[in-house]
């Protein structure tokens, strides 16, 4: 008898869990598609504005500025 009412406990919560993961999902898709175009937008944004800045750091007269910039620190210092 006990096992019989185990087996149907665990029926039973394997049945709410699946209903409970369905109903998110399909609340989660509804927010997912309009929130996903926007995130797909900024990241777009985002991946061109570091873009830039590698470009600026790595460009050979960023660093002599900066040593440049270094200098009048000191100086004014």
């Amino acid at each position: 008898m006990n096992m019989t009412a185990i087996a149907i406990v665990a029926i039973i919560a394997w049945a709410i869990v699946s209903i409970t993961d369905s109903v998110k999902t399909k609340k989660s898709n509804k927010v997912s598609d309009k929130a996903s175009k926007a995130y797909e937008a900024e990241i777009a944004s985002l991946k061109e504005r570091v873009s830039v800045l590698e470009k600026i750091v790595t460009d050979e007269k960023y660093d002599l500025k900066k040593q440049f910039a270094d200098l009048e620190k000191d100086k004014v210092a």
